[in-house]
């Protein structure tokens, strides 16, 4: 199975050449719904993670207060409720069984905070990324695999150990940790990945609106208005998840607060940041669908509940996008991460 992007609706460079020396090459992952191997480039799934080397951990925050769902709580819902849009039924047939509906229940009630662990809890893969998939996207040296994991919760944005990332050769690990530990709950479903296998892409970017220069900004933007295309949605950063290329546009946040030192600045050694990847809340949506792959166009959109626009299950926020950011000078510094 293959995703590729449509050209771009217009050739802006023929008529802003100065917009040539500022294109980045950035891999659009496609994640699609299946079963993951350590061999394989994902989101969710198992980590080709040495047997010998301890598993991270999130930094120790309050005990929980209100019930919560384990891992497997989430993954249970989710197959049940994928499995029953799936299936057929009449105008007036209930969705879910009597059955169905008592399990639901009683999963989304999730367990009493009394009875569950207090402490750091072991992070839970979401991105796992060979070098021969991801060719935007610059590996230390020596290093052929990147894996990233994190806290499902609400601890996901600045610099600290609730995200991680790990570099290595692959070629190194002799023996694979067959069974990782498991958080005993996850704060938020929302951020625990479906195992996605990935159709990795790679795509010509060019910058943010808010990292042009102010003078060609209101040019570009203007000529784009006259032609009622949008250089934000339509020509500068692709949606969706992707490695590399230009930081994803700002929704809800002020462009000026990117201008702020420490929230931009690596939380280690106070170092320049690069993108690294993008989680996002959707494949693309309303404002971005000439980005939809072609493959994709004559399909329907998929079962209202795991849909091709949102193959993880993820939702970022109130469906925004989580940057990631690593260190430049120093990649195995904690990365830091910003809703935008």
């Amino acid at each position: 199975m293959t995703r590729t992007t449509p050209s771009r609706p217009l050739d802006i460079t023929a008529v802003f050449p100065e917009l040539v020396g500022l294109t980045r090459m950035a891999t659009r992952l496609h994640p699609t719904p299946g079963t993951p191997t350590v061999h394989d480039s994902s989101v969710g799934g198992p980590l080709l993670w040495p047997a010998d080397e301890p598993w991270p951990e999130d930094e120790s925050g309050y005990p929980p207060v209100k019930p919560l769902q384990t891992l497997a709580d989430v993954h249970q819902e989710r197959a049940l409720l994928t499995q029953a849009w799936a299936r057929p039924r009449g105008a007036q047939e209930n969705l879910l069984s009597a059955q169905e509906s008592e399990t639901v229940e009683r999963l989304r009630a999730g367990h009493d905070p009394a009875l569950l662990p207090t402490g750091p809890q072991p992070l839970i893969p979401l991105v796992q990324l060979y070098a021969r998939d991801v060719p935007a996207l610059p590996f230390p040296e020596g290093a052929d695999l990147l894996q990233v994991l994190w806290a499902p919760g609400s601890g996901i944005e600045g610099c600290s150990a609730n995200v991680q990332l790990r570099w290595r050769r692959a070629s190194d690990v002799q023996e694979v940790l067959r069974t990782p530990p498991e958080p005993a709950y996850v704060e938020c479903d929302d951020h625990v990945p479906e195992p996605c296998l990935l159709q990795p892409e790679s795509v010509q970017e060019f910058p943010p609106g808010h990292l042009l220069d102010q003078a060609l900004k209101e040019r570009v933007y203007d000529w784009c208005e006259q032609r009622s295309v949008s250089y934000q949605s339509d020509l500068s950063v692709a949606p969706g998840w992707k490695a590399g290329g230009w930081p994803a546009p700002f929704t809800f946040r002020d462009p000026a607060d990117s201008d702020e030192d420490e929230e931009w600045q690596c939380g280690e050694c106070g170092g320049r940041l690069e993108a690294l990847l993008t989680v996002d809340s959707s494949e693309w949506d309303g404002n971005s669908g000439s980005w939809r792959p072609a493959e994709t166009v004559s399909k329907l959109v998929g079962d209202p509940y795991r849909s091709l626009r949102n193959p993880t299950m993820m939702t970022i926020g109130r469906g925004y996008t989580l940057q990631v950011y690593s260190c430049v000078s120093t990649p195995s510094h904690l990365p830091r991460t910003i809703m935008q």
